[in-house]
């Protein structure tokens, strides 16, 4: 300001001849130059970094001006009206008063950066056109005017030795801090990389040989896909153009080409600094994550893989099938057997038995399919093939899981229940239950039994998982209600006994028969319950006839495994004698065949029920021949086959019958014939000789009331 204010001094001097002015103009204009070059000066220095406060100095400038120009007008006695042309500088510069103090009370925001105006090369500027001028029209100066011209050099200097000064101090502290952030960039973990917009690689930063093995020769001005693996490419050029155009960055995942030829596993993050003007490109840092995502495949490995046999568990198959697929099918597996061989071998012999399982499974399955294990002998299969050819598959998988298993010294076979369920839009859970369901339903079926999933096989699964939560209790609550048919003579059609038939009352399952309440009753362990109950029911029954002078005998049935009980001879012997029913009264009916039974324990059994004076009859017998030399082994005195060896009207059959009939006669067996359900059967059967009836069309099975009735009509008859 103090070389502006001498340069504006000098200017006045030299441009106000003293001999044309009134005394004391000149003194005036050098006098005010100073406080107009402090506020002119102050002005142009605030003009950017606080605009409202360089209108407020640049306001005062033009009064002082406006004010200064009056005063001289007043010194020289001008004309009224030349005092006019003082107004507008005094105007404009209360109107910027005004517009700075305004600014000032709205927080004086700077303005955006602009040219700089040359503030240094200003004084010498005003000086030497002063100069100049005066040397051009005066001529020569006056040694004041040299004096006060030389005013103008002393602050030029100090200012340039002070900018001079200040320039090195800013160089240093620059240098300084380049230094620090060189050294944090060199020294941190991730890669820095400035791209243009043609994403080409205009630096990296000093990290990039210690982290990655890459010179600048490597990287600089080359396409950065260049350095991406060809698959990873095209992806990341694609994020990058969207970064380009406006896309808020996203977390570049790529493959990264090291010094070394190799690949390394990175994410970059993606800052747009095109605004900035001293980086003016796409910011990459890129971090190596190679080592994290092998420890979280690893973990993942752990966590969706069953440590024995390798195959994924559970979480990942629920995983595989929430994922979805177009089409293809789910097999659950299971070997009920591998509890056994646990007991009896020990774990290890398991567990050898497991993994050689699960790589029959995988090598049938192939590699398009997964496998899973799901439990202790569960497993299960998704493939992307059709339900038939999935049906297919899970056939070979019977047959390759039944092969034997070898073992040290020994060799085991299993078998297995599979159930097949359609991949379809239900959830994985929903997926799972249905093969799961499937899979029971061939388990209930029997063994190496593969089940297809359907809503009529839910239905009675659920209906068979009532049964199951129902029947426990059924006797205590007094539930369980026989009925009974009557056995009819085919010669004359008179009764001559009854077959107790048993009926589960269920307050919530309504009736349910035995053909539906046994093998549930088996599956729970609860049949030696029903038996004792049904033999002790019926033996009541008997008593109660014979009390109303009904000579009639009644037939109970029986399992194989309730007659091969140690108990059931004496049980039996214990419900006669406790109603007092006479042996020959009672009828053990079983079912035909027996050769799952131990045959010695069965004649034991059905010889200790003779001795009673019980009568054994031998139920659905198929005339086989090996149900022909099964009759021959065992006492049996009644003799009940199905209405198809009564053959068709065309007598066709009739020599087998002949030969059931005439077998039964060597033996001192009887023929009755069950499940008659029209009047020509009943003939037939009366004509082939044999002695007794039983069906719908001679007489329904009823309550023990109705059957009373239905005595009444016919006199008493023997057996």
């Amino acid at each position: 300001m103090v070389s502006l204010g001498a340069s504006l001094a000098f200017a006045g001097w030299v441009l106000l001849p003293p001999g044309e002015l009134p005394a004391g103009v000149r003194e005036l204009a050098v006098a005010g130059a100073g406080p107009l070059a402090v506020l002119a000066g102050g002005a142009l220095a605030d003009r950017r970094r606080r605009p409202g406060a360089a209108l407020c100095r640049a306001g005062a400038a033009a009064t002082l001006l406006g004010l200064g120009m009056l005063l001289v007008l007043l010194v020289v006695r001008a004309p009224d009206r030349a005092a006019l042309l003082a107004v507008p500088p005094v105007l404009v510069g209360a109107l910027a008063v005004a517009a700075g103090a305004g600014r000032l009370a709205d927080g004086d925001p700077p303005r955006s950066a602009g040219p700089g105006w040359p503030v240094v090369a200003a004084p010498a500027a005003v000086a030497t056109l002063a100069a100049g001028w005066h040397g051009w029209v005066v001529g020569e100066l006056d040694p004041p005017a040299v004096l006060l011209g030389l005013t103008v050099i002393p602050p030029l200097v100090a200012r340039e030795l002070l900018s001079a000064a200040d320039a090195r101090r800013y160089a240093e502290r620059l240098r300084a801090q380049e230094a620090h952030f060189r050294a944090l960039v060199s020294g941190g973990h991730d890669l820095v990389l400035l791209l243009d917009e043609a994403l080409r690689v205009r630096w990296q930063s000093p990290a990039a040989a210690r982290l990655f093995g890459l010179t600048d020769a490597d990287v600089l001005d080359r396409p950065v896909t260049d350095l991406l693996h060809p698959a990873d490419a095209a992806r990341a050029a694609e994020l990058l153009a969207g970064v380009l155009a406006g896309t808020p960055p996203p977390l570049l995942a790529a493959r990264l080409r090291d010094g070394h030829g190799g690949w390394r596993e990175t994410e970059s993050t993606v800052t747009d600094q095109r605004g900035v003007a001293e980086v003016g490109a796409l910011v990459l840092h890129v971090r190596d994550v190679g080592e994290r995502r092998r420890l979280e495949r690893a973990v993942h490995r752990l966590a969706a893989t069953d440590q024995l046999t390798g195959l994924a568990n559970r979480v990942e198959l629920l995983r595989v099938l929430a994922a979805g697929r177009p089409a293809g099918a789910l097999l659950v597996v299971d070997l009920p057997g591998l509890g056994g061989v646990n007991d009896t071998s020990g774990r290890a012999a398991g567990d050898a038995v497991l993994v050689q399982a699960a790589e029959r499974l995988r090598a049938e399955v192939g590699a398009d399919g997964l496998v899973a294990r799901l439990g202790a002998s569960e497993f299960a299969v998704v493939t992307s093939a059709g339900p038939v050819l999935a049906y297919a598959l899970g056939a070979r998988l019977l047959t390759a899981l039944a092969e034997p298993y070898p073992l040290p010294g020994s060799a085991v076979r299993l078998a297995a229940s599979i159930g097949l369920a359609e991949l379809t839009d239900a959830g994985p859970d929903d997926v799972l239950r249905q093969a799961d369901l499937a899979r029971r339903r061939a388990t209930q079926l029997g063994r190496n039994r593969l089940e297809w999933y359907d809503g009529y096989l839910e239905e009675q699964l659920v209906r068979r998982l009532d049964l199951e939560r129902e029947l426990p209790g059924a006797v205590a609550r007094g539930e369980l209600d026989l009925v009974y048919q009557p056995v009819l003579g085919l010669t004359d059609g008179r009764p001559v006994g009854t077959e107790a038939l048993l009926r589960w009352r269920s307050p919530s399952l309504g009736t349910v028969l035995p053909a539906e309440l046994l093998p549930v009753a088996a599956d729970l362990g609860l049949a030696g319950e029903l038996g004792r109950w049904v033999l002790g029911r019926a033996c009541r029954q008997l008593a109660d006839w014979a009390e109303a002078g009904s000579p009639l005998w009644m037939a109970v049935n029986v399992t194989p495994a309730e007659l091969t009980g140690p108990d059931f001879v004496e049980r039996t012997a214990a419900v006669l004698a406790e109603y007092g029913v006479p042996g020959e009264r009672l009828v053990i009916e079983v079912a035909e065949p027996l050769s799952a039974a131990d045959p010695s324990v069965v004649v034991a059994r059905l010889a200790g029920l003779r001795s009673l004076g019980v009568r054994i009859a031998l139920d659905d017998f198929r005339a086989e021949h090996a149900s022909l030399v099964q009759l021959r082994r065992l006492p049996i005195d009644l003799l009940k086959v199905d209405p198809d060896v009564l053959g068709a009207a065309d007598d066709r059959q009739r020599p087998l019958l002949d030969v059931v009939v005439s077998l039964a006669d060597r033996l001192g067996a009887v023929v009755a014939v069950e499940r008659l359900e029209s009047p020509a059967q009943v003939e037939r059967a009366r004509r082939a000789g044999c002695r007794y009836g039983q069906g719908f069309v001679l007489a329904r099975p009823a309550t023990a009331e109705r059957v009373e009735a239905y005595l009444e009509e016919f006199p008493s008859a023997s057996r």
